[in-house]
């Protein structure tokens, strides 16, 4: 049934590819109907409103674009860098023996490599957003970060079964069985301070002064990225044409190699 099998993987994946495809063609149509802005014209029309209405209830999807400042930044945890948020992961690397059996039932062994999570870790902090116009509060609160890799670095590994890098330390314990350990992958991206970002976000007067802020509306993305506007575009419909193309090619394709094997039984 081995045309069954395969057929069978190609359908999962085109299925997994359909919400992939999704997901990125809904960020370039958020990016295309969010509307461009600056912080002056937020406040005029933020303004605006509360004389005519009351303040409070002013609701806009948009999306601006300015340098990060914060007065307290974060520290990311490995590489130490001043940040507004970041997501560090630390990973063991192993070889492991492995004995499996051929079809006579003889004894083969063979050395593989693997790797498993030993320590994850992301944190935000709210933030101004700065543009030639003036400043406005960010709540990056389960956004979408795009981020820029600050660490990616693998050290050996040190006896004591303890490991230590820049804010980071843990004591661990020893692998069992047929692994041994090589040594610790350590990685880390930030999104750091004074750099220039996007932001596609809704902007909200409830709080003591304007907000970029989550959107409650199903199908609007937080977007926060390093990339220009007409670059997070450009990618989302690239990526969105190349999801839908292998997932076509995965459905097709599964379902002929599983009726193939249904039919042959091979």
């Amino acid at each position: 049934m081995v045309l069954l099998t395969v057929g069978a993987i190609l359908l999962i994946a085109g299925v997994v590819l359909i919400f992939v495809k999704r997901h990125h063609s809904g960020r370039a149509f958020c990016l295309k109907v969010s509307r461009p802005a600056t912080v002056a014209e937020l406040e005029k029309v933020s303004a605006e409103i509360a004389q005519e209405i009351g303040g409070g209830n002013w609701r806009e999807y948009v999306r601006l674009s300015g340098v990060v400042q914060c007065d307290r930044p974060l520290t990311s945890q490995l590489a130490q860098q001043p940040c507004v948020h970041y997501h560090m992961t630390v990973r063991r690397e192993y070889e492991e023996t492995v004995v499996r059996r051929d079809k006579d039932g003889n004894e083969e062994r063979s050395t593989e490599r693997g790797s498993e999570t030993v320590a994850s870790h992301e944190q935000s902090t709210p933030f101004m957003l700065k543009d030639d116009t003036g400043a406005i509060a960010v709540d990056p609160n389960q956004a979408e970060f795009e981020t820029v890799t600050v660490l990616d670095e693998f050290r050996p590994e040190s006896p004591g079964n303890f490991i230590s890098f820049g804010g980071f330390s843990r004591a661990l314990s020893p692998l069992g069985g047929n692994r041994r350990t090589l040594g610790y992958r350590y990685q880390e991206v930030i999104v750091p301070v004074e750099r220039r970002v996007t932001v596609v976000a809704t902007v909200s007067d409830a709080g003591n002064g304007l907000t970029l802020q989550r959107p409650t509306e199903s199908g609007k993305q937080f977007i926060i990225s390093l990339r220009n506007a007409e670059e997070l575009t450009k990618s989302a419909e690239r990526n969105a044409k190349a999801s839908d193309l292998a997932m076509k090619y995965c459905l097709v394709g599964g379902a002929v190699l599983a009726i193939a094997g249904l039919v042959t039984g091979f």
